[in-house]
């Protein structure tokens, strides 16, 4: 396949890509693409063998550069080459495997590639998308959606979004259950990735890439952006709000109606917008409703001064 005409290389014409790959998770032997100032040191430092970059630069030694005006379009032009959109044609597509003891109740859709597990059930108007895998054992409660296209868009110069084509897969554990309505979002190029055991109450939105450890507990309307981190063991209670790119430590406790905007140590509890350590909060929170009588005793004590 060719690229757009106005691409020009910079290094071997016949280097070997094994992968494809957006900046924040790229691997040895990846074609990466960059167009934003902030981006351009991480990319050329990054592990990426090829770089898709829309300005003349150094190439760093053991890398190839595509220069290019356009470097989003051309990702996105490898992306539905190497991985285009699959219409299906039955519910249950005939590509999907599905294995022994698991129950798909009717209007549920299985796309295609699909593979499921043993002594699964997937309740009625299920939707899971093409390339996601189940493990055994697993449950999917009704109206969940299992493999959507990431939220991923770039604001062009003009003030309209652009997509980013995703091509990556969800791939859900042994034991774990989806609660109704909740949506499990593909990655861009990589997994979104549920370990075993872990357990998600309704409404829940699991955003594209992010990586869920084993035994997790997600509450109801909770939601988790992209590219985020659960070790182990973490607990969100309902309507917890998990901002991009942030690691959640193992064993942390984050109680409900909390919104974290930066990384959290593992094994302690956490309350607030933002979260901070629960007892912490607590302690502001008593300063706060103090103030009013303190006010008002300092008032009284410059009144008699006066």
């Amino acid at each position: 396949m060719s690229l757009m005409e106005d691409v020009h290389l910079v290094g071997p014409e016949d280097f070997p890509v094994s992968g494809m790959n957006e900046i924040h998770m790229v691997e040895e032997g990846d074609i990466t693409f960059v167009d934003l100032d902030k981006y351009y040191q991480k990319a050329l430092e990054s592990k990426a063998s090829v770089i898709l970059i829309d300005k003349e630069v150094e190439c760093p030694k053991g890398k190839c550069l595509i220069i290019t005006s356009d470097p989003l379009a051309n990702f996105n032009r490898l992306t539905r080459h190497f991985k285009p959109f699959l219409p299906s044609s039955a519910m249950v597509s005939p590509t999907a495997q599905i294995g022994e003891g698991t129950i798909v109740q009717p209007g549920a859709f299985i796309g295609n590639h699909v593979r499921i597990g043993k002594n699964c059930i997937i309740h009625a108007n299920v939707t899971i998308n093409d390339y996601t895998i189940i493990g055994d054992n697993t449950v999917i409660q009704s109206g969940a959606v299992i493999g959507g296209d990431a939220c991923y868009f770039q604001r062009t110069k003009s003030g309209i979004f652009r997509k980013f084509e995703s091509s990556g897969r969800v791939i859900l554990g042994n034991d774990v259950e989806i609660g109704a309505l909740t949506a499990v979002d593909r990655g861009v190029s990589g997994d979104t990735i549920v370990g075993d055991g872990t357990k998600m109450d309704n409404f829940v939105q699991i955003g594209h890439d992010t990586h869920i450890g084993k035994h997790c507990l997600i509450g109801a309307h909770s939601a988790i952006a992209g590219v985020s981190t659960l070790e182990d063991y973490v607990t969100l209670w309902a309507s917890v709000l998990i901002n991009k790119d942030l690691v959640i430590g193992k064993g942390a406790v984050i109680l409900a109606t909390s919104a974290v905007d930066k990384s959290l140590e593992g094994g302690k509890v956490y309350f607030g917008c933002p979260a901070v350590e629960a007892r912490n909060k607590w302690k502001e929170m008593a300063a706060i409703r103090a103030l009013p009588s303190l006010i008002e005793s300092l008032q009284k004590k410059q009144q008699n001064q006066d």
